[in-house]
């Protein structure tokens, strides 16, 4: 890919015209343009040193760290935040210091990203989202058919949730504190009594909280072993509080 192909599509996702990932169906799929050019910009890109406010730090000398201005309306807090060249933020977005928003994300309107919190490169949060203190989305660029992490409209992820593999995450859902999902650890839906599909989207408006199953083989249960996985304990009304509806299934 060329250079004027790369670095045409690193100003439109900065300015929201294209993603890296779009809705299809039930889901999302990659925009495999889109990570190839990102990828393309990597191999161009050369070490260089950056200077002023980023004296002493290294890396491609064609994807610094945005700057943003007050026409903008982006709340980039003071303190060690940065976002990366390549990443949407849109206008009302507010970043707690220290956070990291890598290329190829899109935070969305009214999102708050809170401290130490990680949106991994090509993940894509909705509007009024809140990503508490600790979160860690995981980024996805290779393979580039591979759909990131995406969370949806009005969701709120609970401090130190772990998010990765290209988890999906549906509108209004409600992540506990200290829940981790990805394709490897089966969720358990209390309401409907049944176990999900590993890898399959959490669905709309659901409450998830961390929890534990048995671990199979007779020295495991004689041991009183359990492996841990996210639980769906009740799903929100039209009405709910996400707070609210989190305190009470954590009681």
């Amino acid at each position: 890919m060329s250079q004027e192909n790369w670095e045409e599509i690193l100003e439109k996702l900065e300015k929201g015209e294209i993603r890296s990932a779009r809705p299809k169906g039930d889901g999302w799929e990659a925009n495999t343009e889109v990570k190839e050019a990102i990828l393309a910009s990597f191999k161009a890109g050369n070490n260089t040193e950056y200077s002023g406010i980023y004296n002493g730090f290294v890396d491609k000398h064609n994807l610094p760290p945005r700057k943003f201005t007050a026409e903008e309306n982006v709340r980039l807090v003071p303190g060690g935040s940065s976002v990366r060249r390549g990443a949407y933020v849109a206008p009302g977005v507010i970043i707690m210091p220290p956070a990291y928003i890598n290329v190829g994300a899109y935070v969305d309107e009214g999102t708050m990203v809170d401290s130490h919190a990680l949106v991994g490169s090509c993940a894509q949060v909705g509007k009024n989202v809140h990503l508490s203190a600790g979160v860690q989305l995981g980024g996805v660029l290779e393979p580039v058919g591979l759909a990131p992490v995406v969370i949806e409209d009005d969701c709120f992820i609970g401090a130190g949730s772990v998010i990765v593999e290209g988890i999906l995450v549906k509108k209004r859902a409600v992540i506990a504190p200290g829940v981790t999902l990805s394709k490897s650890i089966p969720v358990y839906d209390c309401v409907n009594e049944k176990r999900l599909e590993k890898g399959a989207a959490i669905p709309e408006g659901a409450v998830v909280i961390p929890g534990t199953r048995p671990m199979s083989g007779k020295w495991a249960k004689e041991n009183g072993l359990s492996m841990a996985c996210p639980l769906i304990v009740k799903y929100r009304d039209e009405q709910s509080d996400a707070s609210l509806e989190l305190e009470e299934a954590l009681r």
